[in-house]
């Protein structure tokens, strides 16, 4: 039997929301490692080798130590839809998906949030040097052309999408 989520994103359990987000970046990881890497396709958000903390846990990392808001977990996804149109070798992978996360944290919640962390904040808890977060930060703004606003029900439809495509079938928003 699914679990019921709340209709409106804003009221779902965030730990809800980190588990239908952390297996949607999964499914997609699953796909995209598939991709040859080719070197004319690497970012500053390719690191060497894959972290060994999952989607799940890093994301619960962060959520943890972040305070971080149901909304700046949404426009990640929106991030990622942003960020493959700009950049169309782009793909989030087991070798992007974590930097990627941490620079979307700290743009996100430094346009959306009346309080957000520093940058030494999010790079300890991001596992990342300070001057590596900077890096992608500037990288993350400059590809998105500082348009980081979204709106609120293209967030609803992400989350909506996000219970509806669950691999599980766990969730359900109800009516």
């Amino acid at each position: 039997m699914p679990i019921i989520v709340p209709n409106d994103f804003q009221e779902c359990p965030m730990e809800h929301l980190v588990s239908m987000t952390a297996d949607m970046l999964e499914r997609l990881l699953r796909h995209n490692d598939q991709i040859p890497l080719h070197p004319d396709a690497l970012t500053r958000f390719h690191s060497r080798t894959a972290p060994s903390i999952s989607v799940l846990d890093y994301l619960r990392r962060v959520v943890r130590y972040t305070n971080l808001e149901r909304s700046c977990l949404l426009i990640t996804l929106h991030y990622i839809d942003k960020m493959c149109s700009k950049m169309p070798r782009f793909t989030i992978s087991s070798l992007t998906v974590h930097r990627f996360i941490i620079a979307s944290v700290c743009v996100s919640t430094k346009a959306l949030c009346d309080a957000f962390c520093t940058n030494s904040h999010y790079a300890k808890i991001g596992g990342i040097k300070v001057a590596e977060l900077n890096v992608l930060e500037r990288e993350f703004l400059s590809v998105l052309e500082w348009r980081l606003i979204c709106p609120g029900e293209v967030l609803q439809e992400y989350y909506v999408n996000l219970a509806r495509s669950h691999s599980s079938g766990a969730f359900e928003v109800e009516d």
